[in-house]
């Protein structure tokens, strides 16, 4: 008997390969394109005084911090102050994985000198960076630290415009962060040590840690 099914089977053979192939470039092109979105890091709007040159830089990357400023109480002048000794913090994307971790280290690159850190998780690739101060032979002059109200919330950690001073890839290669020009510290929440903690002699060496949260900014060349 002839096989009535054979004209089917064989359009349908046509059809598959057809469908697949097709299914297979949209896949494709959507994988393509996830990538360019994800890296396109927009930065909010900042006080004047820690922009970045954007002719010559772009964000290339970004992590939500979540950590605690740490300080220890010290005399100051006349006084008494508490010093920041270390921040501690880990960075997540916005997937909430972690893609950095953020401390004070010694740069070798400035023999030695204790710089803020960032590492990143994966790759371990690590970069070193400085706030520029405010030069008081400079009217007006705000250095890289901004607490403008109109940015920055009551009771937050300033933020910041960080240079960087120097860079290592990881021990494997890794080089993820090691292209960073700048970085800038924004969005800060809490962070701010009571000063009522730190008022006597008694209080010489107390240390406290402070929660905090923030978003940190990573440039390269453009």
């Amino acid at each position: 008997m002839k096989n009535c099914n054979a004209p089917e089977n064989r359009t349908t053979r046509r059809i598959l390969p057809v469908a697949c192939a097709a299914a297979l470039a949209v896949a494709f092109t959507v994988s393509l394109a996830q990538p360019a979105q994800a890296n396109q890091v927009k930065p909010p709007p900042v006080p004047a005084n820690i922009q970045v040159d954007a002719e010559k830089n772009k964000a290339f990357f970004v992590g939500h911090a979540v950590g605690t400023q740490n300080y220890v109480c010290l005399p100051s002048g006349t006084g008494f102050k508490f010093a920041l000794f270390t921040p501690q913090a880990t960075l997540f994307d916005d997937d909430d994985k972690e893609v950095t971790t953020h401390y004070f280290s010694p740069n070798p690159f400035e023999g030695g000198t204790i710089r803020a850190t960032w590492q990143h998780s994966r790759d371990t690739s690590t970069v070193w960076a400085k706030v520029r101060p405010a030069d008081p032979n400079i009217p007006g002059d705000l250095g890289d630290s901004s607490t403008d109200p109109d940015f920055v919330e009551q009771g937050a950690v300033a933020w910041l415009k960080l240079t960087v001073t120097g860079t290592e890839d990881g021990p494997t290669g890794g080089d993820t962060l090691t292209k960073t020009t700048f970085i800038q510290r924004l969005n800060t929440s809490g962070g701010v040590a009571p000063p009522a903690d730190c008022a006597s002699p008694a209080d010489v060496g107390k240390q406290r840690f402070v929660p905090y949260t923030a978003d940190y900014f990573f440039y390269e060349k453009q």
